[in-house]
């Protein structure tokens, strides 16, 4: 979990190269033709750019803006891999060149490749921005260690999961469910899970989402001194720190940022459960089951996944290649700016099943978490070490709502088994709750 950043990747300004063809692929690194560059800025870039832009408003907007535009930059990656025979192609742009990966036997290579370099972090609790801020090993081993990285049950689970039951009562004081009041409970549970109660009201810490009070950085030191042992800063707290090059206040910050993904992800999650209402009760049937481990909860964690496939957090994934690498015989320079479009990937229809359906199940099979197609946490060194909180704080709000409500979908208007919009947009789902 980390703190967030822009949306848009080296390859956002891709806009011109030098015109190619397949007999490329024999000794020269594929590059995109001046027109298909300029359809790819024009289809892929500028949407991840407006949708940056865009969603860090706050105003409302229609459910699922522009659903075209994916299906555009799809249709444009698709014809780039069609034309040079799923090569990697080079683009060149105003930060310079990078080469996307656009066939799938090409990803496991992208995942080899170390998690660091100029490139900026992405979104919070979100794949590839894990390790990208201070410190990089000390940081690093610090999130694993306080956040738990790799453990299917938090050791704080019990307070978290008390927290969240608590804060979970102002998603459900209504007859409806929107971003406001969404944002408003999860901020409280942040608050209480990373600094501990103290902390609870302190709305003026965030402002608005990602954007920290000035003076936040006094105000977290001296909750940090009043956090309980359970609270990510009390974990914190318990670790050394030896160089004195750690920023604990600074950590604190982007845990608190990480959590600014949830509410999109949980109102993404009910309102794919509202439209699908088979699959809502036999998730609250789950949720409300005597003897249930606490936080447990599989077939829900899978909906919460699958939420992530189709809408991730972070479009574009990047890699800069410490050496000197080859990529289906052509040889790259060390610094070479990877780009692996991820929603593409995991919505590509021609290599994964029912790709724009809410299939929830395609995650009970086994080693469907490893799956290098999907990448809702990323993999390998990038996977993010806050993977199974984010899981476990969204899960558990989801199922706090379910026990006592059923969740029906105002808008958007979604086709339970038609192909599902490219995007959306969290601040303009509604949803209705009515007793069970």
């Amino acid at each position: 979990m980390t703190a967030p950043a822009s949306p848009a990747s080296p390859a956002s300004s891709a806009t011109s190269a030098s015109s190619a063809s397949p007999a490329d692929r024999a000794g020269r690194a594929a590059r995109t033709a001046r027109a298909a560059s300029v359809r790819f800025a024009a289809t892929h870039t500028l949407p991840v750019l407006v949708r940056g832009f865009v969603g860090a408003r706050p105003r409302a907007t229609k459910g699922h803006a522009a659903p075209g535009r994916p299906r555009w930059s799809a249709a444009t990656l698709r014809a780039l891999r069609a034309r040079h025979g799923g090569a990697p192609v080079l683009v060149r742009g105003l930060t310079g060149a990078a080469l996307l990966v656009l066939d799938p036997q090409d990803i496991r290579q992208f995942y080899a490749e170390p998690v660091s370099g100029p490139a900026p972090a992405p979104a919070p609790g979100a794949p590839d921005g894990c390790t990208r801020a201070g410190p990089h090993a000390e940081r690093r081993a610090i999130d694993e260690s306080v956040l738990a990285a790799g453990l299917p049950v938090h050791p704080s689970c019990g307070p978290f999961l008390s927290v969240l039951a608590e804060e979970a009562r102002r998603l459900t004081g209504g007859n409806t469910l929107e971003l406001a009041r969404t944002r408003h409970a999860v901020a409280r549970a942040a608050r209480r899970i990373v600094l501990g109660d103290a902390a609870a009201e302190d709305t003026e810490l965030t402002r608005r989402p990602g954007r920290f009070h000035p003076k936040a950085g006094a105000r977290i030191a001296a909750y940090a001194d009043l956090a309980e042992p359970h609270t990510l800063m009390g974990r914190a707290r318990r670790h050394g720190d030896p160089t004195g090059g750690l920023d604990p206040v600074g950590q604190a910050a982007q845990w608190l940022a990480a959590f600014d993904l949830v509410p999109g992800v949980l109102l993404r999650t009910l309102l794919l459960l509202g439209v699908h209402p088979a699959e809502q009760d036999a998730v609250a049937a789950e949720a409300r089951a005597p003897g249930v481990a606490r936080g447990a909860l599989p077939r829900l964690r899978a909906c919460v996944r699958e939420a992530l496939r189709l809408y991730p957090a972070v479009p574009d994934l990047i890699r800069i290649t410490r050496a000197e690498t080859e990529w289906r015989g052509v040889r790259r320079p060390a610094g070479t700016c990877v780009v692996l479009p991820a929603l593409f990937h995991q919505r590509d229809p021609e290599h994964v099943p029912a790709a724009h359906v809410f299939v929830p199940g395609r995650w009970a099979s086994r080693g469907a978490e490893h799956d290098l197609r999907m990448a809702p946490f990323s993999h390998a060194g990038g996977r993010c070490p806050g993977e199974q909180l984010a899981l476990l704080v969204t899960t558990a709000l989801c199922a706090e709502v379910l026990r006592g409500h059923r969740v029906h979908a105002v808008r958007p208007v979604l086709d339970p088994v038609g192909p599902l919009p490219g995007l959306l947009d969290p601040q303009g789902i509604r949803l209705r709750l009515t007793r069970r």
